[in-house]
């Protein structure tokens, strides 16, 4: 394929500049950055550089940050997840919701499974009208993360709910080196403008960004994307601890076109861009308020969010209504409230325990779920009200036996109490329960390059508390068998960390996780369901190669094997579920301000019914980002899908009836990745 020469030729283009140079690179990077400076005396700072050996529990945590996201062209907010080795963040419908994720062979569907945290505010949401775990990272602003710190698998005592797969927490800088003003303007409508800064105020300092956003997309039903985000962070010290109180402000209103029948598409009704449902999209708004307190040994931290959507979906078009139609409205109404606190005491110079406690409480005032058409309600299926408060705690003991050899032994504990106020008074309830999970992990470091890793870990998610108290179905009315709020899991695995020999750092693991139930995608509601136990391996490979100074090189690969357990022979395949994912990147930065990188997205074909008889192709998308500094204004261009691939970001199989049709039909329904488009920005910098 074209891609794959234009690769190569770069990095022949690269080799070439490599020899030119005659010089070894040595490793520039130790310690910890701060978080105040990307750029320091004109230093590229690259957050997958920062030394990681010996601070860390495995060989699946890490750090990317500083000017990895400078140079990485996007499509979405969202895909800041995709620097996590093997993650995926695709969309099947607008891109006001939270987007579709997968990670280590797992269909996390909204995040059930993956966690994110920002300034330490946990950002999933349980018992949500569109699905539990609900990760919805439109609130960012990509140009003022500093941080994205990862872990994958069960193996931190101090992570609970949705991150047995993995978990990511989002940091914000305290300060920018400049104010900057950044215009930006592309196809299909697209524009999008940013202001940040910073100044001193106090004996402190005080951030400030505006994000606002407008794009048609490439859509035959346009996007008509109208996004606004705002953030405040206030930062200072109290004696040696570092505070900070965030504010976000966050509201985006959008028109969609979800996945669409192949079919349709195929006996011409609609183009690849077209729709069914003219009257599809939504409506979200979040604000938050935190204040957060860490020092050597501590950290604690408070939040307060109030959240909202409307949403409009509809994915089996005709099948239940032939006059009216399918079309869904699904609302959701909270406030969540919660704190944090953890320290860490050194009992002796080889024992260190860590304890800490979270408090969580979730008030639903609406999770409902109604039949629509155009938009206007007809029927009610349901109105409920949750009250959810959790708290969970946490020990980590580590014990260092050598210098160079230390374990960690995990133990948390989670109570869940909860309150369930139901259309249907069958259906409502109020329960409590507890989980208990445990971890161990080692760490030996070989040498000055190299350290290895083996974890074992339990973890879990929650299921929709609904569905523990859950009667009867609000449907049909037939009874319904209800499910466990905590659904338990397994996972352990072993790696290898080689970290600043010749500019090279690299983590290769071998991976193996258990869930004693699937989440299962269901085409008629768009929602997911419990289902099977599920067993997968795999392999993962993460690599940052630091050439020199100009040229740096990434990769990541992920392989994994993925089935159902305890299910007949030959329907053990779990749908939407990618066996390889390849992420890689060349990024060119010069002394003269010219900035290139060209990335290649790759995830692989998918089962999309239990017994492998219908796959999802893969998936391969080349983007392109170059920008020049000319001091105090910078240029920029993008290109998404370089080579105007005609590959799907998701896939499902299900059954739907169009208008006209007398009977449902079972097809496969896509979301096309956006065809070839461009993307210019001007940035001005104050004080440059």
């Amino acid at each position: 394929m074209l891609y794959r020469v234009i690769v190569l030729a770069a990095l022949f283009l690269v080799s070439q500049d490599v020899l030119a140079a005659g010089e070894e690179v040595e490793d520039e990077y130790s310690g910890e950055h701060p978080q105040e400076k990307a750029e320091i005396d004109n230093l590229t700072v690259w957050g997958r550089a920062v030394e990681q050996n010996g601070n860390v529990l495995s060989a699946s945590e890490g750090l990317v940050g500083y000017n990895d996201f400078d140079t990485r062209p996007m499509q979405r907010v969202g895909e800041l997840v995709e620097v996590v080795p093997g993650m995926v963040a695709t969309q099947h419908s607008g891109e006001g919701k939270a987007n579709q994720y997968y990670l280590r062979g797992m269909n996390l569907d909204h995040g059930t499974d993956f966690s994110a945290l920002f300034e330490g505010m946990p950002i999933n949401m349980r018992s949500h009208a569109h699905g539990q775990g609900y990760l919805d990272l439109n609130f960012l602003i990509p140009e003022v993360v500093a941080t994205v710190e990862y872990r994958k698998g069960p193996y931190r005592a101090d992570r609970g709910d949705f991150s047995t797969a993995g978990t990511t927490s989002f940091a914000v800088y305290d300060t920018l080196d400049r104010a900057f003003v950044d215009i930006s303007a592309g196809s299909d409508g697209f524009r999008r403008s940013v202001l940040a800064g910073s100044s001193d105020l106090g004996d402190g300092h005080l951030l400030g960004a505006l994000e606002v956003v407008r794009d048609d997309g490439p859509w035959s039903n346009e996007s008509d994307i109208e996004k606004t985000n705002l953030l405040l962070k206030y930062s200072g010290q109290l004696g040696d601890v570092d505070t900070s109180i965030v504010i976000t402000a966050y509201d985006n209103d959008w028109a969609s076109t979800d996945q669409v029948p192949k079919r349709a598409v195929s006996s011409g009704i609609i183009d690849r861009f077209g729709f069914i449902d003219p009257t599809l999209g939504g409506k979200s708004k979040r604000y938050a308020l935190i204040a957060s307190a860490t020092s050597d040994r501590m950290s604690a931290g408070v939040y307060a969010s109030r959240y909202e959507l409307n949403v409009f979906s509809n994915f089996t078009y005709f099948l239940d209504d032939p006059l009216n139609g399918d079309q869904i409205e699904q609302v959701d109404r909270r406030m969540i409230y919660g704190g944090h606190v953890d320290y860490t005491f050194s009992l002796t110079d080889t024992f260190d325990l860590r304890m800490g406690a979270d408090l969580r409480h979730d008030d639903v005032g609406d999770t409902n779920l109604y039949r629509a058409t155009r938009r206007q309600r007809v029927q009610t299926v349901r109105e409920d009200a949750v009250k959810w408060l959790s708290a969970g705690a946490f020990a980590e003991l580590t014990l260092k036996w050598t210098d160079t050899f230390r374990t960690t032994a995990g133990l948390r504990h989670d109570y869940s109490d909860y309150d369930v106020d139901a259309l249907l008074p069958a259906n409502s309830g109020e329960d409590n329960t507890s989980n208990v999970v445990a971890s161990l992990s080692a760490a030996w470091l070989v040498n000055d390059h190299i350290e290895l890793y083996a974890n074992w870990g339990q973890g879990f998610h929650t299921n929709d508390v609904r569905g523990a108290t859950i009667a009867l179905d609000p449907a049909s009315g037939d009874p319904v068998a209800p499910v466990d709020v905590y659904v338990d899991q397994e996972g352990a695995e072993v790696g290898m960390r080689l970290e600043g020999w010749r500019g090279l750092n690299a983590t290769l693991t071998y991976f193996w996780l258990n869930s004693d139930s699937e989440l299962l995608f269901l085409g008629d509601s768009g929602s997911t369901e419990p289902g099977d136990g599920s067993n997968r391996t795999g392999l993962e490979l993460s690599a940052f190669w630091s050439i020199n100074e100009r040229w740096t090189a990434d990769l990541i690969a992920t392989y994994v094997d993925s089935e159902f357990e305890d299910v007949p022979s030959g329907f053990d395949h779990i749908p939407n579920t990618p066996g390889r994912v390849v992420g890689a990147g060349l990024t060119y930065v010069d002394a003269e301000g010219l900035t290139a990188s060209l990335r290649v997205r790759h995830f692989g074909d998918a089962p999309l019914v239990e017994d492998d008889s219908i796959r999802h192709g893969a998936t391969t998308v080349v983007n392109l980002g170059t920008s020049y500094d000319f001091g105090s204004w910078v240029a920029g261009f993008e290109v998404i899908n370089l080579f105007d691939s005609d590959h799907n970001d998701i896939a499902y199989y299900f059954e739907s009836q169009l208008a006209g049709e007398t009977s449902p039909v079972e097809d496969v329904h896509f979301h096309p990745v956006v065809p070839r488009t461009y993307r210019f920005s001007v940035r001005y910098e104050f004080g440059a």
